[in-house]
């Protein structure tokens, strides 16, 4: 069954059963945001809290890969009284519809500007509000832009990665 969905801008045409449930994917099967970084746990709860997303319990798989001899006692520690991985952290969209980030730690530190980044599209009315919960979580502002009348503001994540707000 087809039927027609219509919005502001366009209208799609989207696959659903007889009962109007629609049979598309709720997301991107297998895709994900890598974001290297100095401190995942710390970029992940940011970045949760930017998004409106859940920083992933992985302490239950963590347990049965140290039981299983997969994983050591070198490859978790313990934050916040959770077991967790030592070089990694991941954010989820709690609804599923978004793409999941991973935050890695890498050695390195940040040199040059990103060449991919996040936008956060709120619209126009709420760019300020935005820009200022997002500096309250710890987000620094470092520019702002317009095209037209498209108006964004650059801003970097604690660890200076770059982010815009429109």
């Amino acid at each position: 069954m087809r039927r027609r969905v219509s919005g502001a801008a366009s209208s799609v045409v989207v696959m659903s059963d007889e009962e109007g449930a629609s049979t598309a994917p709720r997301a991107v099967p297998g895709v994900q945001v890598v974001i290297d970084c100095a401190d995942p746990h710390a970029q992940a709860e940011f970045w949760a809290a930017a998004l409106g997303y859940e920083v992933e319990d992985v302490e239950p798989l963590a347990r049965r890969m140290l039981e299983a001899g997969y994983a050591t006692d070198a490859d978790v520690l313990e934050r916040g009284g959770v077991l967790v991985w030592r070089d990694a952290a991941a954010a989820r969209d709690p609804g599923g519809m978004r793409p999941r980030l991973y935050l890695q730690r890498v050695p390195e530190p940040k040199s040059v500007k990103n060449r991919v980044h996040l936008d956060l599209h709120v619209g126009p009315e709420r760019v300020d509000a935005e820009v200022s919960r997002l500096e309250a979580l710890g987000a620094a502002r470092a520019g702002e832009g317009r095209q037209g009348p498209q108006r964004w503001v650059v801003m970097t994540d604690p660890e200076g990665n770059e982010l815009c707000v429109s």
